[in-house]
């Protein structure tokens, strides 16, 4: 290979996986100038974006000797040993970076599968969907060795900044499903009050408007309740001065009555309701609300 060829394949970069934000990713590498690389099991989907510049690999095989970097956007870290698994051989001095969702220990078995096959290993968690990849708004969680997250942050840096966590291959997928957790519960609760407003003949363009504005404003109001949010947590301190969970337990109760009487599902509710109870049986009623960490963390 001679000199202007090994550029071009440093700078080449594969995709897999060209669901919307597998397409996003690679629209966004090619508009800054990356020769794209990209296999799908539908080849079909891949026609949009072979349209935009990308070339199509006939073979996973294919689309990993392509590039340096491969970067991974599957449905779940199963699907990357199902498409790469007979494919082992070109993994060998490329950097895999999987972009799918899974678990933390999932992702760390995958880095040792990947290292057992010559491969680099990063885990990435994108935080935006698929129609904000490479805008300003744009982050990606990442883990794994630091010194493959470097080599590659200029090419990384263009799909979302790059929040570099540590090593171990687990964590950013740990902090994309802590984030999903508070995105997943978030949207439930609005559709559980949505549908609490329906039942009083309130349409949801009038609901939600009022409904966002509050879940907007629950970051603020955890900001203002303490200088540092986190500190008094990771202190072991729940001072109950401003709101205790006396009180977060009875307004639980009051939405989970209120649901029962509308004939709702009871699942959100209770659960939360739950949390409260259990705090409150412990002993901890006076202590601020955010005492139900410790029934979370299984501390019982």
């Amino acid at each position: 290979m001679n000199e202007r060829e090994n550029s071009s394949h440093e700078r080449s970069v594969t995709v897999i996986g060209l669901g919307p934000m597998g397409q996003a990713m690679t629209r966004t590498l090619l508009a800054a100038g990356h020769p794209v690389t990209v296999w799908n099991r539908t080849a079909a989907r891949a026609e949009a974006v072979v349209a935009d510049g990308a070339a199509l690999a006939s073979t996973p095989g294919e689309a990993v000797e392509a590039s340096d970097l491969v970067i991974l956007s599957l449905t779940d870290y199963r699907a990357m040993y199902d498409i790469l698994g007979g494919a082992v051989g070109p993994l060998a001095g490329r950097t895999l970076v999987n972009l799918s969702s899974d678990t933390p220990d999932r992702s760390r078995e995958a880095a040792v599968w990947a290292e057992d096959h010559g491969a680099a290993f990063l885990t990435g968690g994108v935080m935006v969907p698929a129609p904000m990849v490479g805008t300003e708004a744009a982050f990606v969680y990442y883990s794994g060795r630091e010194r493959v997250m470097e080599s590659h942050r200029a090419a990384l840096a263009l799909l979302g900044t790059p929040k570099y966590l540590g090593d171990d291959p687990g964590l950013a997928q740990m902090m994309y499903q802590a984030q999903l957790a508070v995105f997943l519960t978030t949207l439930s609760g609005l559709m559980h009050a949505t549908a609490m407003l329906g039942s009083a003949g309130m349409k949801a363009r009038e609901a939600l408007p009022e409904l966002l504005s509050s879940a907007d404003s629950i970051g603020d109001i955890l900001r203002a309740g303490e200088e540092n949010p986190g500190s008094a947590l990771d202190a072991g301190e729940h001072p109950g001065d401003l709101s205790t969970v006396t009180m977060m337990g009875a307004t639980s109760d009051h939405i989970v009555e209120t649901s029962r009487s509308l004939g709702l599902d009871l699942a959100l509710p209770l659960a939360v309701q739950g949390h409260y109870r259990r705090a409150i049986e412990d002993g901890h009623g006076g202590d601020n609300w955010t005492r139900i960490i410790d029934s979370i963390r299984g501390a019982r």
